[in-house]
């Protein structure tokens, strides 16, 4: 089975669930005007009581490097999941290995843009009204497909679509948040089970790309 994250936990129970699911990741969102934010000190409560092979990662939207370091340290992140506006010359401020990008894809300058990134992948997203993601509206799939960096699809991902995406678009990983809720920031067991028995009946066999990789701790 591909890869799967699970983004916008806010509780443990959520986070235990997508690991017993089989997820591979979980995402913890720092940016205080999402409601599924989480203050950080929680988010390391939590991240002490994963399981050893759960991936944890940080998202942050335009947020000050200085911060990113801190949040990424004092809560044993294992990866940063940059979900805002920021360049290249941003990315460039932590190890290739650890950042994935978020990008919605628009044109053909947006597939360019991705290409020039020195990022581990690119997480294909759709914003609107403001929105950086969550919106559970889908993205551009056929611009997705034709991405020349390891690229994490997310974007309106549930049960009724998931299918039809990975036939579509083949990711390397898939991102999923508000397709698995009963409530913003509360994820829903049938939900997750049923998603992800789905990406495990569509995926098992395939070449697996391994994007969501546990950092080494000193």
């Amino acid at each position: 089975m591909i890869q799967v994250k699970i983004c916008g936990i806010t509780n443990l129970e959520d986070a235990l669930c997508a690991a017993e699911s089989g997820a591979a990741a979980v995402g913890f969102i720092f940016y205080p005007p999402s409601p599924r934010y989480i203050e950080p000190q929680k988010a390391r409560e939590i991240i002490d009581r994963l399981p050893d092979h759960l991936v944890a990662v940080g998202v942050f939207v335009n947020e000050q490097t200085e911060v990113v370091k801190k949040i990424f340290e004092d809560c044993c992140l294992d990866m940063i999941q940059l979900h805002g506006d920021e360049s290249s010359e941003y990315c460039r401020q932590f190890p290739t290995r650890l950042v994935i990008k978020a990008l919605e894809l628009k044109t053909e300058e947006d597939l360019k843009k991705a290409a020039g990134l020195a990022v581990a992948a690119i997480l294909v997203d759709n914003r609107q009204a403001g929105l950086y993601g969550g919106t559970g509206k889908t993205t551009n799939w056929e611009l997705a497909r034709r991405l020349s960096k390891p690229m994490i699809l997310s974007g309106g991902l549930n049960e009724g679509n998931v299918a039809d995406a990975l036939q579509k678009v083949h990711p390397a990983a898939l991102d999923i948040n508000s397709g698995v809720e009963s409530a913003p920031g509360k994820k829903d067991p049938a939900k997750i089970a049923r998603i992800m028995q789905i990406i495990k009946d569509g995926t098992t066999g395939n070449k697996i790309q391994k994007i969501f990789i546990r950092r080494e701790k000193a």
